[in-house]
């Protein structure tokens, strides 16, 4: 069984929990794109775990995590995720794979990032800059630098070199520090035997475990309203997020996912830059920011909140192939008076659907809503979807009717076990 998670939204959605709950049955848990811009959050107990570049599941006794070939390493901020976990007990020794392809951030890639946001003033698109895109442009104009050159320190060392002294004139033109070349050579080889015990062939295991019928846990980092391609770029991310990018990202066909999960967020947010529909500026995104804790596991900033956008959802459930949907965060909601759904946009009079919309569309269309009489009570405790507030099972039925696709999930708290299964 080959199970895909990723995200219908702006990001946020949720997906670090259901991949968790997934990984309860996984064999093997693997990050296919993006880099350490991700953020998802596990709870165990009273434990959190913000994971960036580790498999959300991972923690899972049995699985074993796998960084594909389409992710982008931060050697750092891996070897902090992987020292954090094992200080509260838990041995990634045979339970974490990296691939060979893996490209690798670079410190100019992250002084270039911020440079370029400086540079555009007021015209920032809000990067996390964490050299993300620097880092994938590299990659696809030839000038990347592999796990595979890591493991073969004299290839390392020249490439590095000649791509410092590159982008080191680059960031001088910016009036922004160079890269102290021989500082971050030293850096580097540190963290290459720290990593050399988890690197590997992904590939190879991943075929081999395909054929074995073993269960595979694929999890986006992503929500597809940051795809490279569909997002109104470009507020974007620099990878492909869809349901395509897991072929691209690891090697596996994506014909062989059995089930294709889209995590709707009951309402919107995201951090960054770019139009938001839905966009709330009062007192309510004030409370369901509060109550839903709603800023940035990387970066910390407080998120931009909305209403749920089914018109943006709509798009993103077709474009992956998704055929179960897990709502996340309804819990937020209890006690507004009101809630709204965009069911379509109106531009200039006229209905214009998400696909035929750029960033301009998206800035100056008006979201037509429906809206739903809320419900004041805590439904944190409920696990059978019968005992939920008639209001809310009306919200979740529509926006399954919405969508024409089953809601399987509905996660009605942070802990593990906070869930509604159908």
């Amino acid at each position: 069984m080959i199970n895909l998670v990723i995200g219908s939204q702006w990001g946020d959605e949720g997906k670090g929990k259901l991949v968790d709950l997934l990984g309860r049955d996984a064999d093997f848990a693997v990050r296919f794109h993006g880099g350490n811009n991700a953020g998802h959050t596990v709870v165990v107990g009273d434990k959190k775990y913000p994971f960036h570049l580790l498999p959300s599941s991972i923690l899972r006794s049995q699985v074993v995590g796998i960084i594909a070939n389409g992710v982008i390493i931060d050697p750092k901020v891996l070897i902090t995720e992987i020292e954090n976990v094992e200080k509260d007990g838990y041995s990634l020794k045979n339970k974490l794979i990296i691939s060979t392809r893996c490209h690798l951030i670079m410190p100019y890639h992250k002084a270039l990032d911020e440079a370029y946001e400086n540079a555009r003033g007021k015209n920032k698109l809000g990067t996390t800059k964490r050299g993300i895109g620097p880092t994938y442009a590299d990659k696809v104009s030839y000038n990347g630098i592999r796990v595979y050159e890591l493991l073969n320190w004299e290839l390392f060392v020249e490439k590095f070199k000649f791509q410092a002294k590159i982008k080191n004139q680059i960031l001088k033109l910016f009036k922004v520090k160079p890269i102290n070349v021989k500082k971050s050579l030293e850096e580097y080889k540190k963290y290459r035997g720290k990593l050399l015990p988890y690197i590997a062939d992904s590939y190879q295991l991943l075929k081999k475990a395909a054929n074995a019928k073993k269960n595979i846990l694929l999890e986006g980092a992503h929500g597809v309203m940051l795809d490279n391609d569909f997002s109104p770029y470009p507020y974007a991310t620099g990878s492909n997020v869809v349901t395509g990018a897991v072929n691209t990202g690891s090697g596996l066909p994506d014909s062989k996912i059995d089930n294709i999960w889209s995590v709707v967020k009951a309402y919107l947010s995201r951090v960054g830059g770019g139009p938001l529909p839905t966009e709330l500026f009062d007192k309510t995104a004030d409370k369901i920011r509060e109550a839903g804790h709603e800023y940035g596991t990387t970066t910390g900033r407080p998120r931009r909140i909305g209403w749920l956008d089914l018109e943006a959802v709509k798009f993103t459930t077709e474009v992956t192939g998704s055929n179960k949907i897990a709502i996340t965060k309804i819990d937020i909601l209890s006690g507004l008076k009101e809630i709204k759904v965009c069911v379509g946009y109106k531009l200039k009079g006229k209905m214009i659907p998400y696909s035929s919309c750029g960033y301009k569309e998206l800035a100056e269309l008006q979201p037509v809503y429906k809206s739903f009489p809320g419900w004041k009570e805590d439904i944190t405790g409920v696990r059978k979807f019968e005992r939920l507030p008639k209001n809310c099972q009306s919200y979740v039925k529509y926006i399954e009717k919405f969508l024409g696709i089953p809601v399987k999930i509905v996660s009605v708290g942070a802990e593990r076990e906070e869930n509604i299964y159908r």
